[in-house]
């Protein structure tokens, strides 16, 4: 019997429960048994080899019950249709006080386990897919709401994207947030790469940085090592806007001071030392009107991406090329 995902309001647990979870999507997984199982204690937790190497031991330990146990709940996991007969004889045997839960990452339309389980009034199978960014978005903003933290939603795409369609991921990310916010900090583009680490020691930030440097064979020679994606093109454009701001408040108040390390040693947040140099070449390199330009810029090739997704890689590429062929203050 088939049981979609959110109908598992549904499924009341009687003295035999076969039930069959396949799918990526590990978060839904684990809130799926949470809602079934509630308050009740999980006897053992086998890998498929460990049952199929000693079904005759498995099948004896299902049918003795210690004095103890009420009823037996027993999972099963990474299953395949290495475990279909054991399954079968389970169902055949009618083993009283006994919920199994059989959990597989993935099983194809042809699987006899999966068609057992689909077409058996006796089992339930509930197929657990990806979660779609949308769905995300509305879990994500529940929970940020829940706990007051308030969040742009340009930010709040960083996070899903990253999430690969797994809730679990999500609320993984979302809790680094919670976090991080407690102190009072503000939750900005910057924080928010930091804290789920959406930037490579060595892509990302370092192209970005070394393109506002007009370093540009450095430039190059990062584009060519890393393969960036569609999703990539966002987030570069992202961070972007805001290095260039951060670097738009360093050159007003250069132009003001006329004193380079005064305007390093003043900047808030504080430079650490590893980016001090980098970032006096990019002082230097920019003039605030330029800036201000290439800030409109960056946001034109945004929304062209997103109107040319297919595109992207070249686009970015293009307009990376474009900026650091040029000498910015003049």
């Amino acid at each position: 019997m088939i049981v979609k995902s959110f109908e598992i309001n549904k499924i009341k647990l009687t003295n035999q429960n076969l039930i069959l979870f396949y799918g990526n999507n590990f978060g839904l997984k684990d809130q799926i048994k949470n809602s079934i199982l509630k308050e009740k204690k999980i006897t053992s937790i086998y890998d498929e080899k460990e049952v199929v190497d000693n079904i005759s031991n498995f099948i004896e330990n299902l049918s003795s019950k210690s004095l103890f146990e009420e009823e037996k709940i027993i999972i099963i996991n990474r299953v395949s249709d290495k475990i279909y007969k054991i399954i079968h004889e389970i169902v055949e045997k009618g083993i009283d006080d006994l919920t199994i839960i059989l959990d597989s990452e993935n099983l194809e339309k042809k699987s006899k386990l999966r068609s057992f389980f689909e077409k058996s009034q006796q089992c339930i199978c509930i197929p657990v897919y990806p979660d779609n960014n949308e769905t995300l978005a509305k879990l994500a903003s529940q929970s940020l709401k829940s706990k007051n933290i308030s969040i742009s939603s340009s930010n709040l795409n960083l996070v899903i994207n990253k999430c690969k369609g797994d809730r679990r991921v999500l609320f993984t990310e979302l809790e680094k947030i919670e976090n991080y916010s407690k102190n009072g900090k503000k939750i900005n583009t910057e924080s928010i790469l930091k804290l789920t680490n959406l930037i490579e020691n060595h892509s990302i930030s370092e192209l970005i940085d070394n393109c506002l440097a007009n370093n540009k064979n450095k430039t190059i020679n990062i584009l060519i090592e890393n393969n960036f994606n569609s999703e990539d093109c966002i987030i570069i454009t992202r961070i972007f806007l805001t290095k260039l701001k951060r670097i738009l408040k360093l050159c007003s108040e250069f132009q003001q001071n006329k004193d380079l390390d005064l305007t390093i040693s003043m900047a808030k947040p504080p430079i650490f030392w590893k980016e001090k140099d980098i970032t006096k070449k990019q002082i230097l390199n920019w003039t605030p009107k330029k800036i201000r330009e290439t800030l409109y810029k960056v946001n034109d090739i945004e929304f062209l991406i997103k109107k040319n997704y297919d595109n992207s890689v070249d686009l970015i590429t293009d307009f990376i090329l474009n900026l650091v062929s040029k000498k910015s203050n003049n």
